[in-house]
């Protein structure tokens, strides 16, 4: 019997303030997959996740996780946000955050002990099992980053979903967090990824969604991310990706140097 799909969404239209910020978005994603959300800046990336989660209004269209509504597939769906947007002041330690990613599992009255093997599991995956009784605020941008992936792991998803886990983190960092992908996906995880850096897309992501207010292309990163495609959903925004324009003639992306860090949105 086929599998169903990791993330169907039809007729997606989100706005704000009564200004169109999605329109009529329609995608099938597989499941397996690492999938990038791609798109300049303003484009709808964090938008798009956000809805697909129930966290902003739709004013039409549905999105199903494996052919079913959230609300009978969240257990399945994990979230990793924008390390910005976490109060990293909160005093609680790296341990205690990742237990909360058992609670849709065990309850939210179920006390989770210091020893749940899924969570010292998740902890050690992401390489922090010296951190787990340091509080967050201690930690560097790559390991708060770090520590909220190993949160959606102890949840034992099927789906993850990560809005920028790249922007702000150290190249170590950086790292450890992609070989992470990788192993999840040969573990049969779907893994969709809002992304900035355009030139190292094809080095991390199977499949893509390219976006610019209005749905450019979704598919494999090589159908999705072609010079036709590139310029429909960035025009005159390609100006300060000079990298990208060189990437262009040469219809090769180049993959980042180590040295250089990553840059904000």
């Amino acid at each position: 019997m086929e599998q169903p799909n990791s993330i169907e969404a039809h007729n997606l239209t989100v706005s704000y303030q009564r200004k169109p910020v999605l329109w009529n978005i329609d995608f099938v994603l597989p499941k397996g997959k690492i999938i990038g959300i791609l798109g300049p800046n303003g484009s709808g990336k964090t938008t798009l996740l956000k809805s697909m989660l129930g966290l902003l209004p739709l004013d039409s269209g549905y999105v199903r996780f494996f052919d079913q509504p959230l609300a009978k597939s969240r257990n399945r769906v994990a979230y990793v946000p924008q390390r910005e947007t976490v109060d990293w002041d909160f005093p609680t330690n790296v341990l205690e955050v990742v237990k909360m990613g058992r609670i849709p599992n065990k309850g939210l009255f179920t006390k989770i002990s210091n020893n749940d093997p899924v969570v010292n599991q998740a902890i050690e995956a992401v390489g922090l099992k010296d951190f787990k009784d340091r509080q967050i605020s201690q930690l560097s941008g790559g390991q708060q980053q770090r520590v909220f992936i190993a949160r959606s792991l102890a949840q034992e998803a099927d789906l993850y979903i990560l809005d920028e886990p790249f922007t702000g983190v150290d190249m170590a960092s950086e790292k450890a967090i992609m070989d992470l992908l990788q192993a999840m996906r040969e573990e049969g995880k779907t893994i969709v990824v809002v992304h900035h850096d355009l030139p190292t897309a094809k080095k991390v992501f199977d499949w893509a969604i390219l976006l610019n207010t209005r749905m450019v292309a979704a598919g494999p990163i090589n159908e999705v991310l072609t010079a036709d495609n590139i310029e429909s959903a960035y025009g005159g925004k390609l100006d300060g990706l000079s990298q990208v324009g060189d990437a262009l003639k040469a219809a090769q992306f180049p993959v980042r140097e180590k040295n250089k860090e990553d840059r904000d949105v």
